[in-house]
């Protein structure tokens, strides 16, 4: 999304993460008759927090633009038929266009945005990135359409991660570790230093089996540095109950502070 924006040559400001007061004092100075398009995620992949929808369309609304909402964190994980938090919160039919992808909880590749089909056939005959790249094949759509068929029946898997998440935020913070707060699926563990959350990352997969990504400056800003986790239905609490346990190992290891 960063890149498509970057990409267009259109005029940008970037409004400080989820705060509205600034996203409408930003709106105010524009020219009324300037085009306008707020760009904005769901599930904010890095915090763990939700953007108020409800308000940006609202805002949106009052200022004459156009909203893109980025949900490729919550589709199949959120609403009743996994369409995401626009789905969760009724409020789908107000945004403009809606981003999503076909990994992470549908698990196979690729991506897609939902919109009217004026828009949608605009995008199909000027967009480059969309002309110029291979088609999915058939046997990637035949899986897309399975988890997607599945997901909008089926409730399970999402109580399930839900539950996962809740437990691990709970016995991280029991034990301790500096975990953030997050009212959603994904799981920071704030390290503040990119050298420590490599080593931390490197230690977990040689000696525990455990995959983690260090997340590392431009993706947060410098001093944030943390580990991300995503626990999902299929994590048992025996399995996080040993995540914690390797952690606090680790943290006692390499002499970091726990939290208050």
């Amino acid at each position: 999304m960063i890149a498509g924006i970057r990409n267009s040559g259109c005029e940008k400001q970037v409004w400080r993460h989820n705060d509205l007061v600034h996203l409408e004092e930003l709106l105010e100075a524009a020219d009324p008759e300037t085009p306008k398009l707020i760009a904005f995620e769901s599930v904010y992949s890095m915090d763990g927090d939700v953007a108020d929808i409800t308000a940006i369309c609202d805002l949106a609304d009052k200022y004459n633009a156009i909203t893109y909402c980025d949900e490729v964190h919550a589709v199949g994980m959120y609403g009743p038929r996994g369409g995401g938090i626009t789905d969760r919160d009724g409020v789908a039919h107000r945004v403009t266009i809606i981003e999503g992808t076909l990994g992470k909880a549908f698990g196979v590749m690729g991506g897609y945005i939902a919109a009217d089909q004026v828009i949608v056939d605009v995008i199909r005959s000027y967009a480059p990135g969309f002309i110029f790249t291979t088609s999915l094949s058939p046997v990637l759509v035949a899986g897309v359409l399975a988890s997607v068929r599945h997901l909008k029946q089926s409730s399970v898997e999402r109580e399930g991660q839900q539950a996962a998440a809740a437990y691990l935020k709970r016995i991280m913070a029991e034990a301790g570790l500096p975990v953030m707060n997050s009212t959603t699926h994904i799981v920071p563990l704030m390290v503040g230093d990119p050298v420590k959350a490599k080593r931390i990352s490197d230690i977990l997969l040689a000696e525990y089996g455990v995959y983690v990504q260090p997340i590392n400056f431009p993706t947060v800003p410098r001093g944030t540095e943390r580990l991300r986790f995503t626990p999902g239905p299929q994590h048992s609490t025996e399995m996080m109950d040993e995540l914690v346990q390797a952690l606090c190992e680790i943290w006692e290891r390499m002499e970091m502070r726990k939290a208050a």
